[in-house]
């Protein structure tokens, strides 16, 4: 003999659905690791983008990162961003030669660039699954060029719900990567007296 469930209570009831609520909202929210401290950056500092690694399964997912970050990098205030030039392969379908950080720190030093932006995409995908969801995984890092050391860093992954773009869920997670890099006022020349 089983005994009857007991009926759950109004209140009870409410409190689950707003837990439940809770979940399916959280759900679609990012996982952002942002770093302890921001990096103040003059305005007026020439700033490299270098090539970003794909860690993914998906074919030049990592030009669409960068180009993100290019855009966003300026619109935070940037004047001088300059971007490691791409080689087009002859044959489309050969894959493009690697690029190591020894050379591209190199390239950014012959740009006189102060720092370089550099970092990898982890994940950059629909999920497979009814609603399909965006998911975008991204490490950046900053690196003073003149001593070659790392002086930011961030890394996040942000998934979205089965009705957005995934550039669109990629653009949110870059840019609140970008949030520990503070841009500030240009230092002024100094005048030459006569």
């Amino acid at each position: 003999m089983s005994l009857p469930l007991p009926t759950p209570s109004p209140t009870r009831r409410a409190a689950l659905g707003l837990a439940a609520s809770a979940v399916m909202l959280l759900a679609g929210c990012a996982v952002t690791a942002l770093p302890g401290q921001s990096l103040s950056v003059p305005a007026n500092a020439r700033f490299a983008v270098l090539p970003l690694n794909n860690a993914t399964d998906v074919p030049r997912v990592e030009r669409r990162a960068q180009a993100i970050t290019v855009s966003l990098l300026q619109q935070k205030g940037l004047r001088e961003v300059v971007v490691y030039p791409h080689k087009p392969a002859d044959n489309p379908l050969q894959a493009e030669s690697a690029v190591t950080s020894a050379q591209a720190l190199a390239w950014a030093k012959q740009q006189g660039a102060r720092y370089a932006l550099s970092g990898t995409v982890t994940e950059w995908r629909y999920k497979t699954g009814v609603d399909s969801e965006p998911a975008v995984g991204i490490t950046l890092q900053v690196t003073d060029v003149p001593t070659g050391e790392v002086v930011w860093s961030a890394s996040g992954g942000r998934s979205g719900w089965g009705y957005q773009a995934l550039a669109a869920v990629g653009q949110s997670q870059i840019e609140a990567l970008l949030r520990g890099i503070r841009v500030t006022a240009a230092a002024a020349k100094p005048v030459a007296k006569p």
